[in-house]
């Protein structure tokens, strides 16, 4: 029974498309005004999250690279990263620092890498320390460094804070 009423409830519509012919002037002009504001949500949107900025297999770069947005490595960096997403490519090498919120590594990197989420695939080399709160090792991946937990490894501060509650602990004991 409820769905033949709503079947009905259409046949009315074309009845009242006949009666909007006086309403469509003002419903054009509704829509008009929440289309340009809209438009103003959708040009601060872009602002928010720009595309990953791509680095190619052919670019070595020498220097820090420091972002609030995303960035794919393809080529070669002799430097430190910060980024919010970095992704290294297959093909790249990473010699220096790694900080970021969450790092994909494919490639080599030769240094530390500090990350909230931090996930080494198959084909990933990393030759350093990992500083993470969670972490993920595929199989097949290589790893030459030691591995520790931190509810914050982006912070350098923490470090001290666990010696102190390192230290905090035989003294309680």
């Amino acid at each position: 029974m409820f769905s033949k009423s709503k079947i009905n409830d259409p046949s009315p519509k074309p009845a009242d498309s006949s009666a909007p012919r006086t309403d469509k002037a003002p419903e054009a002009a509704k829509p008009a005004a929440p289309q340009a504001a809209s438009s103003e949500f959708k040009a601060s949107a872009p602002k928010a999250k720009p595309p990953a900025s791509v680095l190619s297999s052919d670019l070595h770069v020498s220097g820090n690279l420091k972002t609030t947005g995303d960035i794919q490595v393809e080529g070669t960096v002799e430097g430190d990263i910060r980024a919010h997403l970095l992704t290294i490519g297959e093909g790249a090498t990473i010699k220096g620092e790694v900080i970021a919120d969450d790092v994909v590594i494919n490639g080599r990197i030769v240094g530390r890498v500090r990350g909230l989420k931090v996930r080494l695939t198959s084909t990933a080399r990393v030759e350093g320390d990992i500083i993470h709160k969670t972490i993920a090792i595929e199989s097949g991946a290589h790893f030459e460094g030691s591995v520790q937990r931190q509810d914050d490894p982006l912070n350098g501060k923490p470090k001290t804070g666990q010696a102190q509650a390192a230290t905090a602990a035989p003294a309680g004991q």
